[in-house]
């Protein structure tokens, strides 16, 4: 045990110091103390009686939080004070106070941009047999929340040179009973707490919320767990309901200790530099003048609302061949659905040369144990790719790239856009593309018995997101889209990209992009046939005929515009 440890400790026990005779006092409420602590004590008792001073007799409390003590953050004692004023139980309830991870800073931006609602709250409604089966649930959601600090994390930045997030040591799950009138129950519960509307304070922790109600005619409970994207991603997801499961089991004892989320921002903070990121982007994107916007697609301050979602399957066929094309290359499947998803930006946009977001998973250098470490991890970084390249050659492009941004996987997307020539407020994409491995953990029929989840959405800030679901052996896209754009239209168009790439990788891979048929057969059949189908039956009448004709038939049809007036034909 640190020193510092040692004082965080006495001021989270509140235990306070004295000296007499030179032997060291400690004044408790408690009637024994933690063994680890009497061996701080012990260690450190030269250092203790050094900092009491002179004085016999005086009684001596440590400073509750030192800026010494914060080794990831600058703060002086008047901000770190403010900070603890703001937390139930004052000092003695803060863990810990660092900076905020790279994918925070842009979740908390967001938050703040946002008037009304929040793009970044993700419901789960899960519904239960007995109230009873309801409790041990919560009971466990909590336990959960007790065993990881990043669950137990509020956000400060009022008054601060950066925003932080501090770490209660104790943080109660809070659940409201909602009373629900008659008819549907879901959708009512779902409608109280609609993220379109409802916004969480996010500086009070946990950043988790519990609605719970009864549905009387479904003869059930509902609970509706909203949860910030601000301490979560798709992997906390996942471990959190690994150890509900376990505590449901009656197993919390066989779970592995709880990962500190605060390594991950240490990583971010003192691992690459700022300069080598800024190297790194400034060579990807500083020729770039203009954002890529699919489909017109240009605001990424949206609330997540408005979203529409289509999913297709990728023909089994075209899978295999994408996963021997890629082994044939030496590259991951991924690389190639990135290149697809770089054709399809780059027909809905009309931009050769384009710049889309990719979701990096963030664990891949989090060192032992990262994948169940809880928080989020992920960052959404650029990835840029022309169209004049064959396709084998962009293909080996895009995996290089991809390998290069893991490096620079904990850079902040603000930072990467600085380095390219679009300035702010225009985005510099407005596209995502979130390639994700795997599928959700075996789950214990016992554990879940009588409890059925209804509905889990994700939500973002972008007008346009597609996700590719590798699930071993086969792939399934899902987009996500906020406008007039069909859903579906873009997993089709995904999909022909896909067999379009591997067609040309396998029968003449020095193909440029941009020369790939990138239409599937019905949508071109739609452009080129069914919009071209313009000709209508001619009677014989000459052309001039033809306008008296619809000059009777419309008298009041505008004939003439001419700096703003205008002449019906009548007129």
């Amino acid at each position: 045990m640190t020193f510092d440890d040692l004082l965080a400790l006495l001021a989270s026990e509140d235990i306070r110091l004295g000296k007499s005779d030179g032997d060291l006092d400690v004044y408790t409420d408690k009637d024994e103390l933690d063994p680890a602590l009497v061996g701080g004590l012990r260690a450190h008792k030269a250092a203790l009686l050094e900092l009491i001073g002179d004085e016999e007799d005086a009684l001596w409390e440590p400073p509750a939080i030192r800026p010494e003590m914060l080794p990831l953050v600058e703060l002086s004692q008047a901000e770190i004070d403010r900070i603890v004023a703001g937390v139930p139980g004052g000092a003695s309830n803060v863990q810990d106070i660092y900076p905020l991870a790279p994918l925070q800073e842009g979740i908390l931006f967001h938050h703040l941009l946002a008037e009304q609602g929040d793009p970044y709250l993700l419901p789960a409604l899960v519904s239960f047999a007995s109230r009873d089966r309801l409790d041990a649930y919560l009971a466990a959601v909590q336990a959960v929340i007790d065993r990881h600090d990043i669950l137990r994390t509020a956000m400060a930045w009022e008054g601060l040179p950066e925003p932080v997030q501090v770490v209660w040591r104790r943080a109660a799950l809070e659940v409201e009973e909602v009373a629900l009138g008659e008819g549907d129950a879901v959708a009512q519960l779902r409608a109280h707490v609609d993220p379109r509307h409802h916004r969480m304070d996010v500086r009070r922790a946990p950043l988790v919320r519990g609605y719970v109600a009864r549905d009387e005619e479904g003869g059930r409970w509902l609970l509706l767990l909203l949860l910030h994207h601000l301490v979560s991603d798709h992997t906390t997801m996942e471990v959190v309901l690994g150890e509900v499961q376990a505590h449901l089991l009656g197993r919390a004892h066989a779970l592995p200790a709880a990962l500190p989320f605060r390594n991950l921002v240490a990583q971010a903070r003192f691992g690459v530099s700022p300069a080598e990121h800024e190297a790194f982007f400034t060579a990807l994107l500083g020729d770039v003048d203009g954002p890529t916007a699919p489909f017109g697609l240009l605001d990424v301050r949206g609330d997540g609302s408005g979203v529409r979602e289509g999913r297709l399957e990728v023909d089994a066929a075209v899978v295999a061949r994408l996963r021997e094309r890629a082994r044939m290359l030496g590259v991951s499947a991924a690389s190639l659905c990135h290149v697809a998803w770089a054709q399809v930006v780059a027909h809905a946009s009309g931009r050769d040369d384009v710049v889309f977001g990719t979701v990096l998973f963030g664990r891949m250098q989090g060192g032992a144990g990262a994948d169940r470490v809880v928080g989020p991890f992920i960052n959404t970084l650029p990835v840029r790719l022309g169209m004049g390249e064959g396709a084998a050659a962009s293909v080996r492009r895009m995996q290089t790239l991809l390998a290069g941004l893991l490096r620079h996987e904990h850079a902040s997307l603000a930072l990467a856009q600085r380095c390219s020539g679009v300035r702010a407020p225009d985005p510099l994409f407005s596209s995502l593309l979130n390639y994700r491995h795997g599928g959700r953990a075996g789950r214990s029929a016992a554990a879940w018995e009588g409890i059925e989840g209804l509905h889990v959405e994700e939500r973002s800030n972008y007008p346009l997101t597609l996700s590719v679901d590798d699930v071993g052996d086969g792939l399934a896209v899902t987009a996500k889209v906020r406008g007039r754009v069909e859903p579906m239209r873009v997993c089709s168009l995904m999909h022909a990209a896909l067999e379009g790439l591997v067609d040309a990788l396998a029968s003449a891979p020095g193909m440029r992009l941009r020369d790939i048929p990138l239409l599937a057969p019905a949508e071109r059949a739609r452009v080129v046939e069914e919009w071209n189908a313009t000709a209508v039956a001619y009677t014989g009448e000459c052309v001039h005929e033809l306008i008296e004709a619809q000059v009777e038939r419309t008298p009041g049809a505008v004939a003439v515009v001419y700096e703003g007036g205008s002449l019906t034909y009548a007129e």
